[in-house]
């Protein structure tokens, strides 16, 4: 059973998935919770000439529909939002009968949504005699998430990375991690000729046995990381360095903690999976201990 820290941690894996899919990683997303949510949901995938006939989804017995959009930009979009949730209901009408409810489910990234839509959702809830008819947005699938049993919010989320888990580390993952990197426009940061007490400094930082165990096994693999980083030319150890620092300098001002670790782990990794994550850790667990990030414990 996850205890209370790690669902804490899984909860913003899952939010940092969210701000990454856009398109068909959204909609497979939300499918993914449903499939476990409602048993007798059925997705809906374009088929043809005839494309999905404006059903992403459904629960046919109950006559509940849903319609996916994930815009790379929602705040944007907004236009385009309330003509596709008229023309989508239109569509969904025409083609599968009598509806109970309707769902416009939402990447919103947490933005929240716009009333214009809004009103609308309700001018065709009240026109259509429908049951509900709603936006389902980020912060709602999260809440169905969590709302799951433990296996399937992991098989959903993601396990929480562990530089344990890795048998040795990738080249070809540090590459493309110092790739992303380099292409973050950021100050550098100061440099730091620090060693504090490991436990002390996990402490003073508010860190959990969560956040210390995967520093710690991060640490065991350092040999392989300074090996790697004295033989590229590209990208030296002190540029990563500055890097490193200049990101958890910008994070910091808004967050701290468990938060600030696992927002940090999302910055350097390109991606969300597992293994890039872990890698990512074992970077971070090299500029944890000079000081490069978190702070150092007053004396």
């Amino acid at each position: 059973m996850m205890t209370r820290d790690e669902k804490h941690i899984s909860r913003i894996l899952f939010k940092n998935k969210i701000h990454e899919a856009d398109g068909q990683k959204f909609e497979d997303i939300f499918s993914a919770i449903m499939n476990y949510k409602e048993p007798e949901f059925t997705q809906v995938k374009p088929w043809g000439n005839i494309g999905d006939r404006k059903n992403d989804g459904c629960v046919l017995s109950k006559g509940i529909y849903f319609q996916v959009h994930a815009p790379e930009d929602v705040k944007k979009s907004y236009h385009e939002i309330i003509k596709k949730i008229q023309t989508d209901f239109n569509g969904l009408q025409s083609h599968w009968g009598k509806i109970q409810e309707f769902y416009y489910v939402l990447n919103d990234k947490y933005q929240g949504v716009n009333p214009d839509a809004l009103q609308l959702l309700e001018t065709i809830k009240q026109s259509n005699s429908l049951k509900r008819c709603k936006f389902i947005v980020a912060k709602d699938l999260e809440n169905m998430l969590y709302s799951l049993d433990d296996d399937q919010i992991m098989a959903i989320a993601g396990h929480i990375p562990d530089p344990a888990s890795l048998t040795s580390l990738d080249y070809d993952i540090l590459n493309e991690i110092l790739e992303h990197l380099k292409g973050k426009s950021l100050n550098n940061g100061a440099e730091k000729i620090v060693v504090p007490d490991w436990d002390e400094k996990i402490k003073f930082n508010n860190l959990t046995i969560n956040e210390s165990v995967r520093l710690t096994n991060g640490y065991f693999q350092l040999g392989t990381l300074s090996e790697y980083l004295k033989n590229n030319s590209d990208f030296t150890a002190q540029e990563l360095q500055n890097k490193i620092n200049a990101i958890y300098k910008e994070l910091a001002k808004s967050c701290g903690g468990s938060e600030l670790f696992w927002e940090l782990v999302n910055e350097i990794s390109p991606r969300s999976s597992a293994e890039y994550q872990a890698s990512s850790i074992v970077i971070m667990s090299m500029y944890f201990e000079t000081c490069d990030i978190f702070e150092e414990p007053v004396q």
